[in-house]
């Protein structure tokens, strides 16, 4: 098991999992970066995630799913993308995500990566429930799901204030909106996943949580990869809600 690709999974994972959203209780755990071993087993407890994780590391031949490529691959996005055949991923995802509603992935096709873009605007249902009806909460769980990037303004403590663009709806379209500023946290009780911030650096956000600093080809790859997977998905007849009228 790599220490480093867990490490990184345990940046990106830490913001939901503290929310309760996904993974095991106790989500401090994740904040012991020397503790490896248990950051894998709670790795294995993200049932969305490491499904991805899993198939990236088979697709690309490679033993672990915690490898730091593939762990960058599925938050980010590398070269490991392309080699996942998208009929395939969707045929796992049936497999695992059986039973689950709301989406658009099972007609996704050529549109599935294993991306985290495409389980936040495909797999969940809030992009359907945004378009079918307009619904603000769906477009916020949208904006701090996905992860974004952002420039830190300046430090206090604990906490950042970063420069981001939030998303909006337009018609159909999910698109990105202009500059915000929003205060968002890199450490908490002393811990934290990074070493420091200083004003200038490039982040990912999930949540409201700093989960990295980015090179300015990464920073470019989640940006390039989100509106790529919100541009598909805009592509789409408005759909209508399960089981009510669409729009």
């Amino acid at each position: 098991m790599s220490a480093q690709g867990a490490l990184v999974f345990a940046r990106y994972a830490y913001p939901p999992n503290e929310l309760g959203y996904c993974g095991p209780p106790d989500a401090s755990a994740l904040l012991r970066p020397e503790a490896a071993a248990g950051i894998e087993r709670r790795a294995r407890q993200f049932e969305g995630a490491w499904c991805y994780l899993e198939f990236l590391a088979e697709s690309a031949g490679l033993p672990d799913p915690l490898d730091v490529r593939v762990v960058e691959a599925y938050w980010i996005g590398n070269e490991l993308l392309e080699q996942v055949d998208p009929a395939a991923l969707l045929d796992r995802l049936l497999e695992r995500f059986r039973g689950q509603t709301g989406g658009t992935w099972r007609e996704a096709g050529r549109r599935a990566r294993a991306h985290h873009s495409f389980q936040v605007f495909d797999v969940y249902p809030w992009t359907r429930l945004l378009r079918a009806g307009g619904n603000p909460s769906a477009l916020s769980v949208l904006d701090q799901c996905r992860i974004r990037t952002g420039v830190v303004l300046h430090v206090d403590g604990e906490s950042a204030t970063v420069e981001s663009r939030p998303l909006r709806l337009e018609g159909d379209a999910v698109v990105t909106g202009p500059l915000r500023q929003e205060v968002v946290r890199w450490s908490t009780g002393g811990r934290s996943l990074i070493g420091g911030l200083t004003p200038g650096d490039q982040v990912a956000l999930h949540w409201d949580w700093v989960c990295d600093i980015l090179t300015e080809e990464q920073r470019a790859r989640v940006e390039a990869l989100e509106e790529r997977q919100r541009g598909e998905v805009a592509s789409l007849a408005p759909w209508p809600l399960p089981g009510g009228p669409g729009r």
